[in-house]
Protein backbone atom coordinates (compact mmCIF):
# COMPACT_ATOMS: atom_id res chain seq x y z
CA UNK A 1 0.00 0.00 0.00
CA UNK A 2 1.94 3.37 -1.14
CA UNK A 3 0.27 6.47 1.15
CA UNK A 4 1.80 10.18 0.93
CA UNK A 5 1.64 11.32 3.99
CA UNK A 6 2.22 15.11 3.30
CA UNK A 7 -1.39 17.17 3.70
CA UNK A 8 -1.08 19.19 0.46
CA UNK A 9 -4.58 20.11 1.14
CA UNK A 10 -5.15 21.85 4.33
CA UNK A 11 -8.62 24.02 4.53
CA UNK A 12 -8.82 23.90 1.33
CA UNK A 13 -10.52 26.68 -0.95
CA UNK A 14 -12.85 27.67 2.31
CA UNK A 15 -11.05 27.51 5.46
CA UNK A 16 -13.08 27.98 8.69
CA UNK A 17 -13.92 31.32 10.23
CA UNK A 18 -11.65 32.08 12.74
CA UNK A 19 -14.25 34.25 15.00
CA UNK A 20 -11.39 35.90 16.81
CA UNK A 21 -12.29 37.39 20.17
CA UNK A 22 -13.98 41.10 19.62
CA UNK A 23 -14.27 40.39 15.77
CA UNK A 24 -11.16 41.17 15.03
CA UNK A 25 -10.03 41.06 11.67
CA UNK A 26 -6.23 39.53 12.27
CA UNK A 27 -4.75 37.82 14.90
CA UNK A 28 -0.65 39.03 15.24
CA UNK A 29 1.28 36.86 16.91
CA UNK A 30 5.35 37.96 17.95
CA UNK A 31 7.65 35.28 18.80
CA UNK A 32 10.56 36.42 20.44
CA UNK A 33 13.30 33.39 20.86
CA UNK A 34 15.50 32.82 23.62
CA UNK A 35 18.69 31.22 22.19
CA UNK A 36 21.40 32.71 23.54
CA UNK A 37 23.82 30.69 25.68
CA UNK A 38 21.90 27.35 24.28
CA UNK A 39 24.15 27.40 20.76
CA UNK A 40 26.24 25.05 19.39
CA UNK A 41 29.72 25.61 21.89
CA UNK A 42 32.24 23.30 22.93
CA UNK A 43 31.17 25.08 26.63
CA UNK A 44 28.34 23.21 26.10
CA UNK A 45 29.48 19.72 25.22
CA UNK A 46 29.38 20.29 21.21
CA UNK A 47 31.80 19.39 19.42
CA UNK A 48 32.30 22.52 17.37
CA UNK A 49 31.50 26.18 17.41
CA UNK A 50 28.00 27.74 16.20
CA UNK A 51 27.36 28.51 12.53
CA UNK A 52 23.90 29.57 12.33
CA UNK A 53 21.71 32.49 12.32
CA UNK A 54 24.21 35.37 12.80
CA UNK A 55 25.82 38.35 11.35
CA UNK A 56 28.56 36.01 10.10
CA UNK A 57 27.03 35.13 7.35
CA UNK A 58 28.16 31.84 5.72
CA UNK A 59 30.03 30.98 8.59
CA UNK A 60 31.48 27.40 9.17
CA UNK A 61 31.67 25.85 12.30
CA UNK A 62 34.98 24.95 14.15
CA UNK A 63 35.65 21.42 15.32
CA UNK A 64 36.75 22.02 18.70
CA UNK A 65 37.14 25.32 19.32
CA UNK A 66 35.25 28.14 20.83
CA UNK A 67 34.64 30.97 18.23
CA UNK A 68 35.20 34.20 20.01
CA UNK A 69 33.07 36.69 17.23
CA UNK A 70 30.12 33.99 17.44
CA UNK A 71 29.61 33.86 20.90
CA UNK A 72 29.61 37.90 21.64
CA UNK A 73 27.31 38.03 18.91
CA UNK A 74 25.14 35.91 20.41
CA UNK A 75 25.88 37.32 24.04
CA UNK A 76 24.79 40.80 22.50
CA UNK A 77 21.24 39.27 22.12
CA UNK A 78 21.89 38.24 26.14
CA UNK A 79 23.13 41.53 27.09
CA UNK A 80 21.85 44.12 24.78
CA UNK A 81 18.85 43.15 22.52
CA UNK A 82 16.89 41.50 24.53
CA UNK A 83 16.61 44.71 26.77
CA UNK A 84 15.70 46.59 23.85
CA UNK A 85 13.22 44.61 22.76
CA UNK A 86 11.60 43.87 26.17
CA UNK A 87 11.43 47.55 26.35
CA UNK A 88 9.70 47.92 22.55
CA UNK A 89 7.28 45.12 22.92
CA UNK A 90 6.65 45.01 26.51
CA UNK A 91 3.15 45.96 26.68
CA UNK A 92 2.18 43.62 24.09
CA UNK A 93 1.21 40.20 24.79
CA UNK A 94 4.07 38.30 23.67
CA UNK A 95 5.40 34.24 23.28
CA UNK A 96 9.07 33.40 24.05
CA UNK A 97 10.26 30.23 22.48
CA UNK A 98 12.63 29.93 25.42
CA UNK A 99 15.62 27.19 24.91
CA UNK A 100 16.00 25.64 28.43
CA UNK A 101 19.72 25.70 28.73
CA UNK A 102 19.40 29.59 27.54
CA UNK A 103 16.52 29.49 30.22
CA UNK A 104 18.77 28.59 32.79
CA UNK A 105 22.18 30.98 32.01
CA UNK A 106 19.19 34.11 31.78
CA UNK A 107 17.50 34.22 35.48
CA UNK A 108 16.99 38.07 35.08
CA UNK A 109 15.88 37.71 31.68
CA UNK A 110 13.29 35.49 32.53
CA UNK A 111 12.16 37.14 35.68
CA UNK A 112 11.85 40.32 32.89
CA UNK A 113 9.62 37.78 30.82
CA UNK A 114 7.09 36.88 33.88
CA UNK A 115 7.32 40.44 35.01
CA UNK A 116 5.99 41.23 31.69
CA UNK A 117 3.34 38.93 31.80
CA UNK A 118 4.77 37.14 28.36
CA UNK A 119 3.91 33.21 27.83
CA UNK A 120 7.78 31.31 27.78
CA UNK A 121 6.52 28.27 25.56
CA UNK A 122 9.84 25.78 25.27
CA UNK A 123 12.40 26.02 22.46
CA UNK A 124 13.77 22.31 22.81
CA UNK A 125 16.77 21.62 25.34
CA UNK A 126 19.20 22.84 23.41
CA UNK A 127 19.48 25.16 19.87
CA UNK A 128 20.90 22.28 17.59
CA UNK A 129 20.25 20.17 14.55
CA UNK A 130 17.72 16.82 15.71
CA UNK A 131 18.18 15.78 12.14
CA UNK A 132 20.46 13.20 12.81
CA UNK A 133 19.34 12.32 16.21
CA UNK A 134 17.81 9.07 16.41
CA UNK A 135 14.48 9.03 17.80
CA UNK A 136 15.41 7.97 21.29
CA UNK A 137 17.97 10.56 21.55
CA UNK A 138 15.34 13.67 20.48
CA UNK A 139 12.73 11.79 23.24
CA UNK A 140 15.45 11.98 25.85
CA UNK A 141 16.12 15.85 25.12
CA UNK A 142 12.53 16.87 24.65
CA UNK A 143 11.76 15.26 28.12
CA UNK A 144 14.82 17.04 29.56
CA UNK A 145 13.93 20.16 28.02
CA UNK A 146 10.37 20.13 29.55
CA UNK A 147 11.91 19.29 33.04
CA UNK A 148 14.61 21.63 33.04
CA UNK A 149 11.66 24.44 31.82
CA UNK A 150 9.56 23.78 34.29
CA UNK A 151 12.18 24.05 37.06
CA UNK A 152 14.04 27.79 35.66
CA UNK A 153 9.96 29.29 35.45
CA UNK A 154 7.99 27.32 38.01
CA UNK A 155 5.82 25.86 35.49
CA UNK A 156 5.61 23.42 32.42
CA UNK A 157 5.54 25.33 28.88
CA UNK A 158 1.95 24.71 27.66
CA UNK A 159 3.78 25.40 23.58
CA UNK A 160 6.63 23.41 22.01
CA UNK A 161 8.76 24.53 19.17
CA UNK A 162 11.87 22.91 18.01
CA UNK A 163 12.35 24.95 14.64
CA UNK A 164 16.02 22.84 13.80
CA UNK A 165 13.64 19.65 13.77
CA UNK A 166 13.61 16.14 12.49
CA UNK A 167 11.00 14.23 10.74
CA UNK A 168 10.22 12.46 14.27
CA UNK A 169 9.97 16.03 16.07
CA UNK A 170 6.03 16.93 15.68
CA UNK A 171 5.26 13.03 17.05
CA UNK A 172 7.49 13.05 19.61
CA UNK A 173 6.34 16.35 21.20
CA UNK A 174 3.03 15.40 20.94
CA UNK A 175 3.53 12.22 22.78
CA UNK A 176 5.67 13.65 25.52
CA UNK A 177 3.99 16.85 26.66
CA UNK A 178 0.35 17.84 26.99
CA UNK A 179 0.76 20.66 24.88
CA UNK A 180 -1.95 23.26 23.95
CA UNK A 181 0.12 23.70 20.43
CA UNK A 182 3.26 22.45 18.61
CA UNK A 183 4.47 25.26 16.36
CA UNK A 184 6.83 22.74 14.04
CA UNK A 185 5.41 23.92 10.88
CA UNK A 186 5.17 26.25 8.32
CA UNK A 187 2.21 25.03 6.43
CA UNK A 188 -0.84 27.34 7.16
CA UNK A 189 -2.19 31.04 7.91
CA UNK A 190 -4.92 29.32 10.26
CA UNK A 191 -3.97 26.98 13.41
CA UNK A 192 -5.04 23.61 12.40
CA UNK A 193 -5.51 20.20 14.16
CA UNK A 194 -2.92 16.92 13.13
CA UNK A 195 -3.06 13.35 13.97
CA UNK A 196 0.67 13.33 15.73
CA UNK A 197 1.86 10.87 18.90
CA UNK A 198 -1.61 9.05 18.76
CA UNK A 199 -3.99 12.09 19.20
CA UNK A 200 -5.29 15.40 17.77
CA UNK A 201 -2.78 17.68 18.19
CA UNK A 202 -3.09 21.71 17.54
CA UNK A 203 -0.62 22.71 15.43
CA UNK A 204 0.29 26.74 15.36
CA UNK A 205 1.99 27.69 12.79
CA UNK A 206 4.96 29.50 12.68
CA UNK A 207 6.85 31.62 10.13
CA UNK A 208 9.99 31.90 8.61
CA UNK A 209 9.09 34.94 5.75
CA UNK A 210 8.02 37.50 8.45
CA UNK A 211 11.51 37.03 10.47
CA UNK A 212 14.63 38.47 11.04
CA UNK A 213 16.27 35.59 10.33
CA UNK A 214 16.36 36.64 6.86
CA UNK A 215 18.73 39.28 7.93
CA UNK A 216 21.01 36.14 8.55
CA UNK A 217 20.98 34.35 5.26
CA UNK A 218 21.84 35.20 1.31
CA UNK A 219 18.83 37.12 -0.26
CA UNK A 220 17.42 38.05 2.70
CA UNK A 221 16.51 41.34 4.14
CA UNK A 222 19.29 43.87 3.80
CA UNK A 223 18.29 46.84 5.60
CA UNK A 224 15.44 48.22 8.15
CA UNK A 225 13.19 49.10 5.50
CA UNK A 226 13.49 46.05 3.66
CA UNK A 227 11.93 44.33 7.17
CA UNK A 228 9.43 47.06 8.15
CA UNK A 229 7.79 46.61 4.50
CA UNK A 230 7.63 43.14 3.75
CA UNK A 231 6.04 43.24 7.73
CA UNK A 232 3.54 45.49 6.86
CA UNK A 233 2.47 44.36 3.50
CA UNK A 234 1.90 40.96 4.87
CA UNK A 235 0.07 42.80 7.76
CA UNK A 236 -2.03 44.87 5.29
CA UNK A 237 -2.83 41.77 2.80
CA UNK A 238 -4.27 39.34 5.93
CA UNK A 239 -6.30 42.41 7.36
CA UNK A 240 -7.79 42.96 4.30
CA UNK A 241 -8.84 39.31 3.73
CA UNK A 242 -9.91 39.75 7.51
CA UNK A 243 -12.22 42.73 6.17
CA UNK A 244 -13.48 40.22 3.72
CA UNK A 245 -14.55 38.12 6.12
CA UNK A 246 -11.83 35.37 6.21
CA UNK A 247 -9.04 36.34 9.35
CA UNK A 248 -6.08 34.98 9.40
CA UNK A 249 -2.99 35.11 11.61
CA UNK A 250 0.29 36.91 10.96
CA UNK A 251 2.93 35.51 12.68
CA UNK A 252 6.58 37.33 13.37
CA UNK A 253 9.00 35.81 14.04
CA UNK A 254 12.41 37.84 16.04
CA UNK A 255 15.53 36.95 17.73
CA UNK A 256 16.72 38.87 20.85
CA UNK A 257 20.60 38.93 18.22
CA UNK A 258 19.34 40.09 15.30
CA UNK A 259 15.22 42.52 15.62
CA UNK A 260 17.24 43.43 19.04
CA UNK A 261 20.11 45.53 17.12
CA UNK A 262 18.96 49.33 17.18
CA UNK A 263 18.20 50.05 12.95
CA UNK A 264 16.19 47.15 12.48
CA UNK A 265 14.32 47.71 16.30
CA UNK A 266 13.61 50.84 14.77
CA UNK A 267 12.04 49.24 11.62
CA UNK A 268 10.11 46.94 13.68
CA UNK A 269 8.75 49.79 15.86
CA UNK A 270 7.61 51.59 12.85
CA UNK A 271 5.59 48.65 11.40
CA UNK A 272 4.51 47.88 15.46
CA UNK A 273 3.12 51.29 15.23
CA UNK A 274 1.15 50.89 11.78
CA UNK A 275 -0.55 47.79 13.09
CA UNK A 276 -1.29 49.18 16.27
CA UNK A 277 -2.84 52.24 14.07
CA UNK A 278 -6.21 49.76 12.36
CA UNK A 279 -8.97 48.61 14.25
CA UNK A 280 -9.77 44.88 14.86
CA UNK A 281 -6.31 43.77 15.62
CA UNK A 282 -5.83 41.33 18.47
CA UNK A 283 -2.32 40.84 19.60
CA UNK A 284 -2.18 37.58 21.31
CA UNK A 285 0.09 35.05 22.52
CA UNK A 286 0.05 31.73 20.71
CA UNK A 287 -1.14 30.18 24.12
CA UNK A 288 -4.17 32.40 23.90
CA UNK A 289 -4.86 31.82 20.31
CA UNK A 290 -4.54 28.00 20.61
CA UNK A 291 -6.73 27.89 23.79
CA UNK A 292 -9.31 30.20 21.58
CA UNK A 293 -9.42 27.43 18.62
CA UNK A 294 -9.31 24.17 21.27
CA UNK A 295 -12.90 26.08 22.35
CA UNK A 296 -14.46 27.79 19.02
CA UNK A 297 -12.78 24.99 16.23
CA UNK A 298 -12.58 21.26 18.44
CA UNK A 299 -11.25 18.83 16.72
CA UNK A 300 -13.87 16.72 14.40
CA UNK A 301 -13.66 12.87 14.06
CA UNK A 302 -14.01 12.42 10.05
CA UNK A 303 -13.54 9.32 7.93
CA UNK A 304 -9.89 8.83 6.28
CA UNK A 305 -10.11 6.97 3.45
CA UNK A 306 -6.41 7.39 2.48
CA UNK A 307 -6.01 5.19 5.93
CA UNK A 308 -8.61 2.91 5.32
CA UNK A 309 -7.72 -1.03 4.38
CA UNK A 310 -8.65 -2.24 1.43
CA UNK A 311 -11.69 -4.44 2.65
CA UNK A 312 -13.15 -1.46 4.32
CA UNK A 313 -12.11 1.17 0.92
CA UNK A 314 -14.07 -1.20 -1.44
CA UNK A 315 -16.87 -1.48 1.11
CA UNK A 316 -16.73 2.37 1.23
CA UNK A 317 -16.80 3.31 -2.05
CA UNK A 318 -17.00 0.54 -4.10
CA UNK A 319 -20.72 1.18 -5.79
CA UNK A 320 -19.83 4.89 -6.27
CA UNK A 321 -19.51 3.68 -9.68
CA UNK A 322 -22.44 1.51 -10.58
CA UNK A 323 -21.82 -1.93 -9.91
CA UNK A 324 -18.06 -1.72 -10.62
CA UNK A 325 -16.26 -2.17 -7.02
CA UNK A 326 -12.56 -3.18 -9.29
CA UNK A 327 -12.72 0.72 -9.53
CA UNK A 328 -12.65 0.78 -6.06
CA UNK A 329 -9.97 -1.43 -5.54
CA UNK A 330 -7.82 -0.14 -8.46
CA UNK A 331 -8.12 3.10 -6.31
CA UNK A 332 -7.34 2.31 -3.35
CA UNK A 333 -3.53 1.15 -4.69
CA UNK A 334 -2.86 4.55 -5.76
CA UNK A 335 -0.23 6.78 -3.86
CA UNK A 336 -3.40 8.22 -1.56
CA UNK A 337 -2.85 11.09 1.43
CA UNK A 338 -4.59 13.51 3.20
CA UNK A 339 -5.45 15.33 0.03
CA UNK A 340 -7.41 12.45 -1.11
CA UNK A 341 -9.70 12.51 2.25
CA UNK A 342 -12.20 14.32 0.66
CA UNK A 343 -15.01 14.25 -1.86
CA UNK A 344 -12.50 15.40 -4.31
CA UNK A 345 -10.02 13.75 -3.18
CA UNK A 346 -11.48 10.04 -3.18
CA UNK A 347 -13.55 11.17 -6.68
CA UNK A 348 -9.96 12.13 -8.25
CA UNK A 349 -8.19 8.30 -7.43
CA UNK A 350 -11.51 6.44 -8.71
CA UNK A 351 -11.43 8.15 -11.69
CA UNK A 352 -8.16 7.92 -12.70
CA UNK A 353 -8.92 4.13 -12.39
CA UNK A 354 -11.95 4.93 -14.53
CA UNK A 355 -10.12 6.94 -17.02
CA UNK A 356 -6.90 4.82 -17.25
CA UNK A 357 -9.33 1.13 -18.03
CA UNK A 358 -9.66 -0.47 -21.44
CA UNK A 359 -12.82 0.92 -23.69
CA UNK A 360 -13.94 -2.60 -22.74
CA UNK A 361 -14.24 -1.94 -19.14
CA UNK A 362 -15.91 1.61 -19.46
CA UNK A 363 -18.24 0.31 -21.85
CA UNK A 364 -19.09 -2.76 -18.74
CA UNK A 365 -19.39 0.20 -16.49
CA UNK A 366 -22.01 2.26 -18.78
CA UNK A 367 -24.15 -1.31 -18.42
CA UNK A 368 -24.22 -1.11 -15.45
CA UNK A 369 -26.33 1.74 -15.30
CA UNK A 370 -30.19 0.98 -15.31
CA UNK A 371 -32.48 2.79 -17.67
CA UNK A 372 -33.76 5.94 -16.30
CA UNK A 373 -37.48 5.14 -15.58
CA UNK A 374 -37.25 1.78 -16.93
CA UNK A 375 -37.69 -1.81 -15.27
CA UNK A 376 -35.60 -1.82 -13.15
CA UNK A 377 -37.08 0.90 -11.00
CA UNK A 378 -40.51 -0.40 -11.73
CA UNK A 379 -39.52 -3.04 -10.01
CA UNK A 380 -37.57 -1.72 -6.84
CA UNK A 381 -34.74 -3.34 -8.31
CA UNK A 382 -31.99 -0.23 -8.44
CA UNK A 383 -29.36 0.40 -6.17
CA UNK A 384 -30.16 2.57 -3.27
CA UNK A 385 -27.68 5.36 -4.62
CA UNK A 386 -29.60 5.20 -8.26
CA UNK A 387 -33.10 5.05 -7.04
CA UNK A 388 -32.59 8.28 -4.54
CA UNK A 389 -31.17 9.82 -7.93
CA UNK A 390 -34.06 9.30 -9.64
CA UNK A 391 -36.54 9.84 -6.94
CA UNK A 392 -34.94 13.43 -6.44
CA UNK A 393 -35.69 14.40 -10.10
CA UNK A 394 -38.95 12.94 -9.78
CA UNK A 395 -38.75 10.35 -12.13
CA UNK A 396 -40.66 7.91 -9.66
CA UNK A 397 -43.74 9.90 -9.66
CA UNK A 398 -44.24 9.97 -13.80
CA UNK A 399 -47.51 9.93 -15.94
CA UNK A 400 -48.11 7.43 -17.62
CA UNK A 401 -47.72 9.22 -21.18
CA UNK A 402 -44.15 10.35 -19.77
CA UNK A 403 -43.16 6.88 -19.09
CA UNK A 404 -43.95 5.59 -22.49
CA UNK A 405 -42.03 8.84 -23.92
CA UNK A 406 -38.75 7.49 -21.66
CA UNK A 407 -39.13 3.86 -22.48
CA UNK A 408 -39.67 4.80 -26.27
CA UNK A 409 -36.24 7.11 -25.97
CA UNK A 410 -34.28 4.42 -23.67
CA UNK A 411 -34.71 1.78 -26.69
CA UNK A 412 -34.29 4.15 -29.53
CA UNK A 413 -30.93 5.24 -27.51
CA UNK A 414 -29.45 1.83 -26.69
CA UNK A 415 -30.36 0.18 -29.87
CA UNK A 416 -28.27 3.28 -31.24
CA UNK A 417 -25.14 2.74 -29.02
CA UNK A 418 -25.10 -0.27 -27.31
CA UNK A 419 -25.49 0.82 -23.90
CA UNK A 420 -28.49 2.81 -21.68
CA UNK A 421 -28.59 6.52 -21.17
CA UNK A 422 -26.99 8.37 -18.30
CA UNK A 423 -26.76 11.74 -16.85
CA UNK A 424 -26.11 12.75 -13.79
CA UNK A 425 -30.29 13.43 -12.68
CA UNK A 426 -29.31 15.63 -9.63
CA UNK A 427 -28.08 18.46 -12.09
CA UNK A 428 -31.07 17.83 -13.73
CA UNK A 429 -35.26 18.90 -13.71
CA UNK A 430 -37.51 15.92 -15.63
CA UNK A 431 -37.66 17.95 -18.29
CA UNK A 432 -34.12 19.08 -19.10
CA UNK A 433 -33.41 15.54 -18.71
CA UNK A 434 -35.99 14.81 -21.78
CA UNK A 435 -34.51 17.51 -23.63
CA UNK A 436 -30.91 16.16 -23.15
CA UNK A 437 -32.06 12.68 -24.12
CA UNK A 438 -33.22 13.94 -27.29
CA UNK A 439 -30.38 16.09 -27.88
CA UNK A 440 -27.59 13.31 -27.57
CA UNK A 441 -29.37 10.67 -29.49
CA UNK A 442 -28.36 12.88 -32.47
CA UNK A 443 -24.51 12.37 -31.28
CA UNK A 444 -22.12 10.12 -33.05
CA UNK A 445 -21.23 7.08 -31.27
CA UNK A 446 -17.70 8.06 -29.78
CA UNK A 447 -19.17 11.57 -28.80
CA UNK A 448 -21.78 9.81 -27.18
CA UNK A 449 -19.04 7.58 -25.39
CA UNK A 450 -17.09 10.68 -24.32
CA UNK A 451 -20.47 12.27 -23.07
CA UNK A 452 -21.33 9.35 -20.96
CA UNK A 453 -18.39 8.63 -19.12
CA UNK A 454 -18.43 11.94 -17.96
CA UNK A 455 -21.58 11.62 -16.69
CA UNK A 456 -20.71 8.52 -15.01
CA UNK A 457 -17.92 10.54 -13.46
CA UNK A 458 -20.26 13.26 -12.47
CA UNK A 459 -22.84 10.85 -10.80
CA UNK A 460 -19.63 9.12 -8.65
CA UNK A 461 -18.93 12.99 -7.40
CA UNK A 462 -22.85 13.66 -6.55
CA UNK A 463 -22.59 10.63 -4.76
CA UNK A 464 -19.40 11.68 -2.72
CA UNK A 465 -20.03 14.13 -1.98
CA UNK A 466 -23.42 12.83 -0.35
CA UNK A 467 -21.26 10.76 1.79
CA UNK A 468 -17.93 13.02 2.66
CA UNK A 469 -19.55 16.24 2.51
CA UNK A 470 -18.50 19.00 0.14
Amino acid sequence: MTRYPRDMIGYGAQAPAAAWPGGARIAVQIVLNYEEGSENNILHGDAASEAFLSEITGAQPWPGQRHWNMESLYDYGARAGFWRLHRLLGDLPITVFGVASALARSPDQVRAMQGAGWEIASHGLKWVEHKDMSAEQERAQIHEAIRLHTEVTGSAPRGWYTGRCSMNTVDLAAEAGDFAYISDSYADDLPYWARAGGKDQLIVPYTMDCNDMRFAIQAGFTNGDQFESYLRDSFDMLYAEGQAGAPRMLSIGLHCRIAGRPGRAMALKRALDHMQGHEGVWFATREQIADHWAQAHPPVPRARPSTMDKVRFVAEFGGVFEHSPWIAEGAHDLELGPAHDTATGVHSALARVFRSASEERRLGVLTAHPDLAGKLAAAGQLTAESTAEQAGAGLDLLTDDERDSFTQLNDAYTARFGFPFIIAVRDHTKASIMAAFQQRLANSRDAEFAEACRQVERIAEVRLIEKLGA
